[in-house]
């Protein structure tokens, strides 16, 4: 009796420890995914994050680029010059002018195709943000998703049990959503790394053999760009499940937080990349920076 006893306890102390833990991240942690997931251009409206990219051609990360700018020129130039002893094939000088004034206009207004860029993209997530507002009443964001899963899922069972399939669903959801804290985290900071080199990507368009650069830069800037359009859509599809108590409809949920949690992965078999997942230790695709002809 003493036994069962102390079974029961045991038992009792992991289900409320568990629960307690698990309702201390769904309170304090969702807020932050819609903000991580839906970038916008407020990225780029930081006081610092302006003066690293430069506010001018003359200070920050603009500065360095026209000066490799300058560099590109006097190779140029050189290259030109020894040409007729080398007998090697040179781009034409009224060609390549014409190149450098346009890519010198762009490199030195990046910044705000870097914000033509963003709207575009939150434009595109939005509308698909809408469209489920307009269908279901509501905002499709994640802190309407864990309202519906507390709804449908786990409002059905009054005490949380780590040893049943609700238990255990609650569980992996939980865990799912804060391994995309990581993920989505991660994707936040790299889509402000790669909107730091968008002049020095442009910058490569100057010469055919540094190119492959700027191929392999938009690759990866739009693969990371393109997630909050599938995101919205994976969350379109998670709200209009019709709930009711059986194990498929359970099952549904989970394969929705699955895909959540891969869709990286998805992205990047589907245009290439580089990856989030913070389970494959930030791997990037093999032939990203592959020089490409």
């Amino acid at each position: 009796m003493e036994q069962q006893n102390i079974s029961y306890i045991i038992f009792e102390t992991i289900n409320n420890l568990l629960n307690n833990l698990l309702s201390s991240i769904d309170t304090t942690l969702y807020e932050i995914l819609d903000e991580l997931a839906f970038i916008d251009t407020n990225i780029l409206k930081i006081s610092f994050f302006e003066k690293i990219f430069g506010t001018s051609s003359t200070n920050g990360l603009l500065l360095i680029a026209n000066s490799l700018l300058i560099a590109f020129v006097i190779y140029y130039a050189v290259k030109l010059a020894y040409s007729n002893y080398t007998s090697q094939p040179v781009e034409s000088p009224h060609h390549f002018v014409f190149r450098l004034l346009i890519l010198g206009i762009s490199i030195n207004s990046s910044f705000f195709i870097c914000e033509q860029i963003l709207n575009i993209n939150h434009l595109l997530s939005s509308s698909i943000q809408e469209l489920g507002q307009s269908i279901f009443g509501f905002s499709i964001s994640f802190s309407k998703l864990i309202e519906k899963l507390n709804v449908d899922i786990y409002s059905i069972t009054s005490d949380f049990n780590i040893f049943s399939f609700d238990g255990i669903s609650k569980t992996f959801i939980t865990i799912s959503l804060f391994n995309l804290i990581f993920s989505y985290s991660l994707r936040y900071i790299m889509i402000k790394l790669f909107c730091l080199l968008t002049p020095f990507a442009l910058l490569t368009l100057l010469n055919n053999s540094t190119s492959w650069f700027f191929k392999s830069w938009i690759r990866c800037i739009f693969s990371l760009l393109i997630m909050q359009s599938f995101i919205a859509l994976i969350l379109l599809l998670v709200f209009s499940i019709s709930f009711n108590s059986n194990t498929m409809s359970k099952l549904t949920y989970l394969g929705c937080i699955y895909a959540l949690v891969h869709i990286n992965s998805y992205v990047r078999q589907l245009i290439g990349g580089i990856s989030t997942d913070v389970s494959n230790n930030f791997g990037i695709s093999p032939n990203l920076f592959n020089r490409r002809s």
